[in-house]
Protein backbone atom coordinates (compact mmCIF):
# COMPACT_ATOMS: atom_id res chain seq x y z
CA UNK A 1 0.00 0.00 0.00
CA UNK A 2 3.07 2.52 -0.15
CA UNK A 3 2.07 3.66 -3.67
CA UNK A 4 -1.23 4.66 -2.46
CA UNK A 5 0.09 6.42 0.83
CA UNK A 6 2.68 8.16 -1.84
CA UNK A 7 -0.19 9.15 -4.26
CA UNK A 8 -2.27 10.76 -1.65
CA UNK A 9 0.71 12.66 -0.48
CA UNK A 10 1.26 13.88 -4.32
CA UNK A 11 -2.67 14.85 -4.12
CA UNK A 12 -2.32 17.05 -0.66
CA UNK A 13 0.74 18.43 -1.89
CA UNK A 14 0.22 19.94 -5.16
CA UNK A 15 -3.79 20.97 -4.18
CA UNK A 16 -1.80 22.07 -1.50
CA UNK A 17 0.68 24.29 -4.27
CA UNK A 18 -2.46 25.47 -6.26
CA UNK A 19 -4.49 27.19 -3.03
CA UNK A 20 -1.14 28.52 -2.07
CA UNK A 21 -0.08 29.91 -5.02
CA UNK A 22 -3.20 31.47 -5.54
CA UNK A 23 -3.26 33.10 -2.33
CA UNK A 24 0.06 34.47 -3.38
CA UNK A 25 -0.23 35.48 -6.77
CA UNK A 26 -3.97 36.73 -6.57
CA UNK A 27 -3.48 40.29 -6.00
CA UNK A 28 -3.93 41.88 -9.58
CA UNK A 29 -2.30 45.37 -8.53
CA UNK A 30 1.09 43.31 -8.60
CA UNK A 31 1.95 42.85 -12.32
CA UNK A 32 5.25 41.19 -11.25
CA UNK A 33 3.57 38.39 -8.68
CA UNK A 34 4.41 35.96 -11.24
CA UNK A 35 8.21 36.38 -11.58
CA UNK A 36 8.33 36.21 -8.28
CA UNK A 37 6.42 32.59 -7.58
CA UNK A 38 8.94 31.42 -10.22
CA UNK A 39 11.49 32.53 -7.33
CA UNK A 40 10.07 31.06 -5.18
CA UNK A 41 9.53 27.93 -7.11
CA UNK A 42 13.12 27.70 -8.47
CA UNK A 43 14.82 28.11 -4.90
CA UNK A 44 12.74 25.50 -3.16
CA UNK A 45 13.49 23.09 -6.61
CA UNK A 46 17.17 24.41 -6.47
CA UNK A 47 17.95 23.49 -3.12
CA UNK A 48 16.12 19.81 -3.74
CA UNK A 49 18.24 19.90 -6.97
CA UNK A 50 21.35 19.99 -4.74
CA UNK A 51 20.41 17.55 -2.56
CA UNK A 52 19.60 14.63 -4.95
CA UNK A 53 23.04 15.05 -6.38
CA UNK A 54 25.20 15.87 -3.35
CA UNK A 55 23.44 13.44 -0.80
CA UNK A 56 21.03 11.23 -3.32
CA UNK A 57 23.87 10.22 -5.53
CA UNK A 58 21.74 11.31 -8.91
CA UNK A 59 24.13 11.55 -12.05
CA UNK A 60 23.37 14.54 -13.81
CA UNK A 61 25.76 15.97 -16.95
CA UNK A 62 25.30 19.42 -19.42
CA UNK A 63 24.25 17.00 -21.63
CA UNK A 64 21.20 15.96 -19.69
CA UNK A 65 20.72 19.65 -19.47
CA UNK A 66 20.56 20.37 -22.91
CA UNK A 67 18.45 17.55 -23.72
CA UNK A 68 16.10 18.29 -21.46
CA UNK A 69 16.11 22.07 -21.99
CA UNK A 70 13.12 22.52 -24.41
CA UNK A 71 11.03 20.00 -21.95
CA UNK A 72 11.58 22.12 -18.92
CA UNK A 73 11.04 25.51 -20.62
CA UNK A 74 7.96 23.97 -21.60
CA UNK A 75 6.83 23.14 -18.28
CA UNK A 76 8.45 26.48 -16.82
CA UNK A 77 6.75 28.63 -19.09
CA UNK A 78 3.11 26.84 -18.73
CA UNK A 79 3.44 27.16 -15.11
CA UNK A 80 4.49 30.92 -15.29
CA UNK A 81 1.71 31.87 -17.46
CA UNK A 82 -0.15 30.00 -15.03
CA UNK A 83 0.58 32.08 -12.34
CA UNK A 84 -0.36 35.60 -14.54
CA UNK A 85 -3.60 33.57 -14.74
CA UNK A 86 -4.43 33.59 -11.20
CA UNK A 87 -4.56 37.43 -10.85
CA UNK A 88 -7.47 37.17 -13.00
CA UNK A 89 -9.87 34.11 -12.51
CA UNK A 90 -10.94 31.59 -9.52
CA UNK A 91 -9.07 29.03 -8.86
CA UNK A 92 -11.92 26.45 -8.83
CA UNK A 93 -11.97 27.77 -12.51
CA UNK A 94 -8.55 28.01 -13.59
CA UNK A 95 -7.13 24.77 -11.82
CA UNK A 96 -9.86 22.17 -13.86
CA UNK A 97 -8.52 24.10 -17.31
CA UNK A 98 -5.50 23.66 -16.44
CA UNK A 99 -5.35 19.97 -15.93
CA UNK A 100 -6.95 19.14 -18.89
CA UNK A 101 -3.85 19.14 -20.37
CA UNK A 102 -3.69 15.08 -20.22
CA UNK A 103 -6.41 15.33 -23.14
CA UNK A 104 -4.70 17.51 -25.01
CA UNK A 105 -1.32 15.31 -24.97
CA UNK A 106 -4.18 12.39 -25.70
CA UNK A 107 -5.37 14.54 -29.05
CA UNK A 108 -1.73 15.72 -30.21
CA UNK A 109 -0.74 11.62 -29.99
CA UNK A 110 -3.37 10.68 -32.04
CA UNK A 111 -2.78 12.98 -34.66
CA UNK A 112 0.62 12.75 -34.71
CA UNK A 113 0.39 8.99 -35.21
CA UNK A 114 2.57 8.44 -31.90
CA UNK A 115 -0.50 6.78 -29.84
CA UNK A 116 -0.60 2.89 -28.90
CA UNK A 117 -4.45 1.83 -29.42
CA UNK A 118 -7.10 2.82 -26.79
CA UNK A 119 -9.82 1.31 -25.25
CA UNK A 120 -13.73 3.44 -25.96
CA UNK A 121 -13.60 4.77 -22.39
CA UNK A 122 -10.09 6.62 -22.93
CA UNK A 123 -12.05 8.22 -26.00
CA UNK A 124 -14.92 9.26 -24.20
CA UNK A 125 -12.43 10.62 -21.50
CA UNK A 126 -10.48 13.01 -23.74
CA UNK A 127 -14.41 14.02 -25.00
CA UNK A 128 -15.64 14.67 -21.23
CA UNK A 129 -12.18 16.67 -20.39
CA UNK A 130 -12.71 18.49 -23.35
CA UNK A 131 -16.48 19.09 -23.58
CA UNK A 132 -15.82 20.25 -19.53
CA UNK A 133 -12.96 23.13 -20.60
CA UNK A 134 -14.82 24.20 -23.37
CA UNK A 135 -18.19 24.54 -21.21
CA UNK A 136 -16.68 26.74 -17.90
CA UNK A 137 -15.25 28.77 -21.08
CA UNK A 138 -18.53 29.24 -22.12
CA UNK A 139 -20.59 29.75 -19.02
CA UNK A 140 -17.96 31.97 -17.61
CA UNK A 141 -17.74 33.97 -20.92
CA UNK A 142 -21.96 34.45 -20.50
CA UNK A 143 -22.37 35.23 -16.82
CA UNK A 144 -24.44 38.07 -15.88
CA UNK A 145 -22.25 40.54 -14.49
CA UNK A 146 -25.25 40.78 -11.58
CA UNK A 147 -24.94 37.06 -10.58
CA UNK A 148 -20.88 37.17 -10.88
CA UNK A 149 -20.70 40.29 -8.50
CA UNK A 150 -23.14 38.20 -6.04
CA UNK A 151 -21.08 35.41 -5.92
CA UNK A 152 -18.06 36.83 -5.83
CA UNK A 153 -18.98 39.01 -2.74
CA UNK A 154 -18.28 36.72 0.13
CA UNK A 155 -14.41 36.19 -1.18
CA UNK A 156 -13.83 40.08 -1.49
CA UNK A 157 -12.31 39.73 -4.60
CA UNK A 158 -13.75 40.77 -8.05
CA UNK A 159 -12.80 39.31 -11.35
CA UNK A 160 -14.71 41.04 -14.05
CA UNK A 161 -15.25 39.01 -17.57
CA UNK A 162 -12.00 38.91 -19.52
CA UNK A 163 -10.66 37.42 -22.68
CA UNK A 164 -7.17 36.97 -20.72
CA UNK A 165 -8.60 35.14 -17.53
CA UNK A 166 -9.75 32.14 -19.80
CA UNK A 167 -6.91 31.99 -22.17
CA UNK A 168 -4.31 32.04 -19.80
CA UNK A 169 -5.00 28.63 -17.66
CA UNK A 170 -5.97 27.45 -21.14
CA UNK A 171 -2.36 28.46 -22.76
CA UNK A 172 -1.25 27.12 -19.51
CA UNK A 173 -2.74 23.78 -20.98
CA UNK A 174 -1.15 24.01 -23.92
CA UNK A 175 2.16 24.42 -23.26
CA UNK A 176 2.36 21.84 -20.67
CA UNK A 177 0.66 19.21 -22.70
CA UNK A 178 3.26 19.63 -25.41
CA UNK A 179 5.75 19.18 -22.54
CA UNK A 180 4.34 16.30 -21.22
CA UNK A 181 4.46 15.08 -24.99
CA UNK A 182 8.05 16.14 -25.27
CA UNK A 183 9.01 14.64 -21.94
CA UNK A 184 7.50 11.25 -23.25
CA UNK A 185 9.94 11.29 -26.43
CA UNK A 186 13.15 12.65 -24.66
CA UNK A 187 13.03 9.87 -21.12
CA UNK A 188 13.36 7.18 -24.10
CA UNK A 189 16.86 8.61 -23.96
CA UNK A 190 17.39 9.92 -20.22
CA UNK A 191 17.64 8.60 -16.63
CA UNK A 192 14.30 9.97 -14.73
CA UNK A 193 16.11 10.99 -11.99
CA UNK A 194 18.28 12.89 -13.84
CA UNK A 195 15.81 14.56 -16.02
CA UNK A 196 14.09 15.83 -13.21
CA UNK A 197 17.05 17.11 -11.56
CA UNK A 198 17.36 18.95 -15.01
CA UNK A 199 14.46 20.20 -14.79
CA UNK A 200 14.90 21.81 -11.09
CA UNK A 201 18.18 23.27 -11.77
CA UNK A 202 16.56 24.96 -15.05
CA UNK A 203 13.91 25.73 -12.90
CA UNK A 204 16.69 27.78 -10.46
CA UNK A 205 18.27 29.21 -13.49
CA UNK A 206 14.39 30.93 -14.14
CA UNK A 207 14.29 32.10 -10.23
CA UNK A 208 17.75 34.29 -10.77
CA UNK A 209 16.64 35.27 -13.80
CA UNK A 210 13.20 36.76 -12.53
CA UNK A 211 14.61 37.96 -9.23
CA UNK A 212 17.49 40.09 -11.55
CA UNK A 213 14.78 41.40 -13.71
CA UNK A 214 12.22 41.97 -10.78
CA UNK A 215 14.32 42.75 -7.61
CA UNK A 216 17.29 44.98 -9.11
CA UNK A 217 16.20 45.81 -12.83
CA UNK A 218 12.74 47.09 -11.60
CA UNK A 219 13.69 46.98 -8.08
CA UNK A 220 11.08 45.66 -6.76
CA UNK A 221 10.58 45.00 -2.90
CA UNK A 222 9.99 41.99 -1.49
CA UNK A 223 7.51 42.22 1.30
CA UNK A 224 7.81 38.67 3.70
CA UNK A 225 4.53 38.29 4.45
CA UNK A 226 3.52 38.63 0.93
CA UNK A 227 6.23 36.29 -0.23
CA UNK A 228 5.46 33.78 2.73
CA UNK A 229 2.42 32.04 0.53
CA UNK A 230 4.75 31.65 -2.05
CA UNK A 231 7.05 29.46 -0.99
CA UNK A 232 4.54 27.21 0.76
CA UNK A 233 3.33 27.21 -2.60
CA UNK A 234 6.79 26.03 -3.57
CA UNK A 235 7.33 23.86 -1.17
CA UNK A 236 4.07 21.80 -1.47
CA UNK A 237 5.27 21.44 -5.36
CA UNK A 238 8.40 20.34 -5.17
CA UNK A 239 7.34 17.40 -2.61
CA UNK A 240 4.76 16.52 -4.50
CA UNK A 241 6.50 16.27 -7.78
CA UNK A 242 8.91 13.78 -5.04
CA UNK A 243 6.06 11.50 -4.25
CA UNK A 244 4.47 11.52 -7.80
CA UNK A 245 7.38 10.26 -9.25
CA UNK A 246 7.41 7.57 -6.09
CA UNK A 247 4.51 6.58 -6.70
CA UNK A 248 4.43 5.73 -10.47
CA UNK A 249 7.59 4.07 -9.77
CA UNK A 250 6.10 1.62 -7.01
CA UNK A 251 4.99 -0.72 -9.84
CA UNK A 252 1.43 0.27 -9.51
CA UNK A 253 1.02 3.25 -11.73
CA UNK A 254 -2.34 2.22 -12.82
CA UNK A 255 -3.85 2.83 -9.09
CA UNK A 256 -1.91 4.93 -8.41
CA UNK A 257 -2.40 7.69 -11.63
CA UNK A 258 -6.28 8.69 -10.88
CA UNK A 259 -5.83 9.26 -7.24
CA UNK A 260 -2.90 11.98 -7.89
CA UNK A 261 -4.86 13.28 -11.49
CA UNK A 262 -7.99 14.21 -8.85
CA UNK A 263 -5.86 16.65 -7.16
CA UNK A 264 -7.50 19.92 -9.49
CA UNK A 265 -11.23 18.54 -7.30
CA UNK A 266 -9.32 19.24 -3.75
CA UNK A 267 -8.20 22.23 -4.93
CA UNK A 268 -12.12 23.63 -5.86
CA UNK A 269 -12.38 21.85 -2.13
CA UNK A 270 -9.37 24.10 -0.71
CA UNK A 271 -10.96 27.53 -2.47
CA UNK A 272 -14.57 27.45 -1.59
CA UNK A 273 -13.84 26.03 1.80
CA UNK A 274 -10.84 28.90 2.47
CA UNK A 275 -11.11 31.36 -0.13
CA UNK A 276 -14.58 31.50 0.10
CA UNK A 277 -15.18 31.34 -3.89
CA UNK A 278 -18.58 30.30 -4.73
CA UNK A 279 -19.31 29.15 -8.68
CA UNK A 280 -22.79 29.22 -10.37
CA UNK A 281 -24.13 25.18 -10.40
CA UNK A 282 -22.99 25.76 -14.33
CA UNK A 283 -19.72 25.81 -13.57
CA UNK A 284 -19.72 22.82 -10.79
CA UNK A 285 -21.37 21.19 -13.98
CA UNK A 286 -18.74 21.44 -16.18
CA UNK A 287 -16.28 21.13 -13.58
CA UNK A 288 -17.18 17.78 -12.75
CA UNK A 289 -17.74 16.60 -16.62
CA UNK A 290 -13.94 17.96 -16.63
CA UNK A 291 -13.50 15.85 -13.45
CA UNK A 292 -14.75 13.00 -14.96
CA UNK A 293 -12.42 13.00 -18.06
CA UNK A 294 -9.31 13.47 -16.55
CA UNK A 295 -10.21 10.50 -13.92
CA UNK A 296 -11.13 8.27 -16.63
CA UNK A 297 -7.49 9.00 -18.45
CA UNK A 298 -6.09 8.68 -14.94
CA UNK A 299 -7.89 5.47 -14.46
CA UNK A 300 -5.95 4.01 -18.03
CA UNK A 301 -2.79 5.89 -17.46
CA UNK A 302 0.16 3.71 -17.76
Amino acid sequence: MTWFWFSIIALLCWSGSDFFSKIGCRDASDKYSQFKMVMAVGAVMGVHALYEIFVGGVAISWDVIWTYLPVSLLYIGSMTLGYVGLRYIELSISSPICNASGALVAIIAILSGTADPMAWPQYLAIALACAGVIGLGFVEANEDEALRAARQEASNYKYAKSWLALALPLAYCVLDAAGTFADDLVLETLNEDSANVAYELTFLVAGVVCFLYTCVYKKQNLVPRMEAPKYIGAIFETIGQVFYIYALASGESALAAPIIASYCMVSVLWSRLFLKEKLSWKHYLCIAVTFAGILIMGIYDM
